[in-house]
Parts: C-alpha cells; structure tokens; sequence
C-alpha cells in the first residue's frame, strides 16, 4: 500500500515538474522571432497589400524595410526620398508600429515575392524594445536580415543599427544598441553590411536635438536627409552605381 503511494506521488510530482517545465518554456518563448500579423493597427493591412501589390509590378531595385521611422520617408522625409531612392525604384516597406516579428510576417505573405532587388536596408527593432530583452531583440533583428537572404539570395544587405530613441540617454536606448551589436555579427562584408549611424543624432552628451527628431523618436526633414548622406556612399556601392551628391544646404 505504502509502495503504491509512493508510485502515486513520484508519477503526480513527475507531472508537476512536467508542467512547470512546458509553462517556463511558455513564458521563454521569443515573440521577437515569431512571425505574427499585426493588423489589429489601424490602416496595417491596407499597406500590406498595397506592398504585395507593388511588388507584382516588378521593376525594384531596391527595399527598405522597416517600421514608422522607414514609413515616414514618405511625409517627413519625401523630398530626400525623391532625390536618394525614388530614381533607384525604390519601394518602402515600413509600417508604423512594427516589430520584428510583424516584418517576420509580412516578408512571409508577399511583400517580397516575385522580385529581386540589388539591395535591402534594414532598421527594425526599436519597437521591440518596451517588449523584449536584448537578446531577443537581437535574436528577431537577425531573423529579417536570415529571411531576406533566404528569400532574396542575390540580394545585398545593409543593416542600420538601431535609431536611439527618448531624448536623453536611458537603459532602453542601452538595449537597443546592444542588441544592434548582436545582429551585426551577422554582417561578411560579401553580401550583408552593417552601419552605426546613430551619432549624426547626437549631441556630444548624448542628446537628440528636436530639429533633428521632434519627438526624438522619428527625424525630421533635415534628420533624414543627414541620414540618408550618411549612408549614401555605400548604398551607391552596393547598388553599383554613381553616389548622389548632397543637396544644397
């Protein structure tokens, strides 16, 4: 009788253990890396079509992925966007609120079908940041730049570290940039690059002046122009083709 509750109570604890072990598994699991729709946000899968669409017209050369801070090149950020990318057939597939599970998502359902530009930038992650650890962050950043080199082989990549945000230094800005400095092991300097172009919003203590992003967050007019120069040498190179000079001040 003895023998048979002590059976009973080692096969219950052998369950509690069990359970408590797939639970932790549960709460471990990195929403960064899983793809998942984000359509709850208002407008989000109109511009998801309209991507796919775009991409079934063909003729693109060149991406750049991304959340608000890719979107709005097309508002605050039109004019550098004509000059820089818009001669290049570029297309901008930055959505507002974006993680990089949503990009995840989204690289799966058509925004790249069909095409095969000659160079993708990459700057995702910074709304992952209230939702994730560095590592997990870091771990999501580099499933974009794997699922766009998995889908588009030809393809170059040429990842931004992650913009800071808030207007004086925090710890989230410190998680962001590490977890930058993770995907950028992902970076042969053969088909995948990688640029820190974080200080041209910066003031020597680490700042962000709100000429060059309002809501330190998203730059302005003159914040994407400056970042748009910043990376223009590279971007001619690995697209094979003449730079663009600066415009006039």
């Amino acid at each position: 009788m003895q023998k048979s509750m002590r059976r009973q109570r080692r096969v219950v604890l052998a369950y509690l253990v069990a359970a408590v072990t797939i639970a932790s598994a549960a709460l471990a699991a990195n929403t960064a890396i899983e793809p998942a729709s984000n359509a709850g946000n208002t407008n989000w899968m109109a511009r998801h079509q309209a991507m796919n669409a775009r991409a079934k017209q063909g003729h693109v050369d060149l991406i750049y992925v991304g959340d608000s801070i890719v979107q709005l090149y097309e508002k605050q950020g039109k004019d550098t966007w004509d000059r820089y990318y818009a001669p290049r057939n570029a297309v901008n597939l930055g959505i507002s609120w974006d993680r990089t599970e949503h990009v995840l998502w989204r690289l799966d359902h058509g925004n790249i079908d069909g095409i095969s530009p000659k160079l993708a930038i990459v700057m995702i992650g910074q709304n992952n940041g209230p939702h994730n650890t560095v590592e997990e962050i870091g771990a999501g950043v580099t499933a974009v730049v794997q699922k766009i080199r998995a889908k588009l082989p030809t393809t170059k990549i040429l990842l931004l570290a992650i913009f800071p945000r808030r207007e004086k230094p925090t710890e989230e800005r410190e998680v962001l940039a590490k977890a930058s400095r993770i995907a950028a092991k992902l970076a042969d300097n053969h088909t995948i690059f990688y640029m820190d172009i974080n200080k041209i919003f910066l003031r020597p203590d680490g700042s962000i002046p709100a000429q060059l992003m309002p809501d330190f967050q998203h730059p302005s007019a003159k914040g994407y122009r400056r970042w748009a120069e910043a990376i223009e040498p590279p971007v001619a190179e690995l697209m094979g083709d003449k730079a663009i000079a600066p415009a006039a001040p």
